[in-house]
């Protein structure tokens, strides 16, 4: 079993580059950051009614954390937790992905989704309800900028003639996609153009079983799930014997005390059960 550590790395909170490191030293593999533009005004609420904290408007650009992340380590995997692609220019997204991969050499995993607060993606001239088929022609098209020499792309939403964009990543062909979700027919679009599958809510566990037949059916050999189970033992040996992956916990983005106090707690945790580090 792989171990995450995830933070909403706010302008209050630690530091990455002091988080990475000591989450390295305890045996995290990975460390993954939330994205959010902005939250406007007038939306502040999730789909269930709850009120957002303020840890949601207050984040760095996750390649801007992962950046300091990413120079203060050596072997921790580091990662968007999600990216929200659906409000990013693919041209520019392609270029950051590509450029922490480089400086990163090879350690960056691309977590993506499509987002949920309606207001936010329209404020990026994201249209809410055809926001599914917007992620998918960015992720082709990235794709395609990841892996040609002289790149183009021509969807019904994403369109651009040849071109060259260089460092290409590390990884090959890209570093890995892991798509975030878990609505009605997101196994289908992790299997047509993802790597892996980072679903959010804990039921989903009863979904593998279909997830890797549908990977069976279109020649695809295991892909790897990642989920954010509770802080427990019995839940770490139940995603275990699911066939789950990675697991990942959130560490508090309000200071360094307390992040550093929640990782030492979560270290003693997953210690029994942890895998090598590995870049790889």
């Amino acid at each position: 079993m792989k171990f995450g550590v995830a933070i909403f790395p706010t302008d209050y909170a630690i530091s990455l580059a002091e988080l990475a490191p000591a989450a390295e030293q305890l045996g995290f593999e990975s460390l993954w950051v939330a994205e959010h533009s902005h939250i406007p005004t007038n939306e502040t609420r999730w789909p269930g009614g709850q009120e957002l904290p303020k840890h949601y408007w207050h984040t760095l650009d996750p390649f801007v954390a992962l950046t300091l992340a990413a120079q203060a380590s050596k072997t921790i995997r580091i990662a968007t937790g999600v990216c929200l692609v659906i409000q990013r220019d693919p041209i520019h997204t392609a270029k950051s992905v590509a450029s922490l991969d480089h400086v990163s050499n090879g350690r960056f995993l691309f977590g993506i989704g499509a987002g949920w607060n309606r207001q936010e993606m329209s404020d990026h001239g994201t249209d809410f309800t055809s926001r599914m088929k917007l992620l998918r022609e960015r992720v082709e098209a990235m794709k395609a900028i990841w892996g040609q020499e002289v790149a183009e792309y021509h969807g019904e939403m994403v369109d651009f003639g040849p071109m060259w964009c260089w460092p290409k990543p590390v990884q090959k062909p890209h570093p890995p996609i892991h798509l975030g979700g878990s609505g009605p027919n997101v196994l289908k679009r992790v299997v047509s153009y993802s790597d892996g599958w980072m679903p959010n809510g804990r039921q989903d566990l009863a979904r593998l079983s279909e997830l890797r037949e549908l990977a069976k059916a279109a020649g695809r050999g295991p892909i790897p799930v990642s989920m954010y189970p509770k802080a427990t033992a019995a839940e770490i040996e139940r995603h275990a014997d699911a066939g789950v992956e990675r697991c990942i916990y959130y560490v508090p983005p309000d200071g360094r005390d307390q992040a550093l106090a929640k990782l030492e707690e979560l270290a003693q945790l997953i210690r029994p059960y942890s895998e090598p580090a590995s870049t790889t």
